[in-house]
């Protein structure tokens, strides 16, 4: 997958990217449960666009937010939503980042197809993680809908959603996993970080 066709696909969406947004209050509820987002945890939101997830983090009281995009219009437009002095954004690639100290969480959220080798942004984001901090891979949509959604424009910039159970298998070195859904509703695996 060329970076640059991420990069500019995603810029081209930023504009609208709020607007269209479908939100589900209730499973964003469940999902942040599952990755553990709690009063004092630093979270780093990986992919986190134009800081979709933030004002529930906030909501939670977390201690600090690093928000990471590839797509600087995405980052920007983040930038211009929120002024919170716990909220640091960077652009940049995930993978090609040097992050400040480490998480307590981290999270992928409607995010992951964007990401063409799933173990090697797995060892990434366990490099980024203290020992018992919590790695969420989540989607608000079942898998079928996450493939068929992004077989269309998409399909140049992603790749399809892995089973569920095999990315449980590509935690595993790294994580103790306890959470794998993948349901009509929604897609989660989750794991604390050995």
């Amino acid at each position: 997958m060329n970076k640059k066709a991420v990069i500019d696909f995603f810029d081209g969406l930023a504009p609208n990217w709020d607007s269209e947004l479908v939100r589900d209050d209730a499973k964003i509820g469940l999902i942040l449960d599952y990755a553990g987002i709690a009063d004092g945890v630093k979270v780093l939101d990986v992919a986190c666009g134009t800081g979709v997830l933030f004002p529930d983090y906030l909501a939670r009281n977390v201690r600090q937010i690093t928000g990471i995009d590839i797509s600087p219009v995405m980052i920007e437009l983040a930038r211009s939503k929120f002024s919170d002095p716990r909220i640091e954004l960077i652009n940049a690639d995930i993978e090609d980042v040097s992050c400040p100290a480490p998480f307590e969480r981290c999270i992928v959220y409607n995010a992951f197809p964007h990401f063409p080798d799933s173990a090697r942004l797995i060892e990434c984001l366990a490099g980024k993680l203290i020992s018992g901090g919590r790695l969420t891979v989540a989607h608000g949509m079942s898998r079928a809908q996450i493939n068929q959604h992004h077989s269309g424009g998409a399909s140049k910039v992603s790749v399809e959603l892995i089973d569920e159970n095999e990315l449980a298998r590509l935690f595993r070195p790294y994580f103790k996993v306890d959470v794998v859904i993948s349901d009509d509703d929604m897609y989660v695996v989750s794991g604390i970080k050995k």
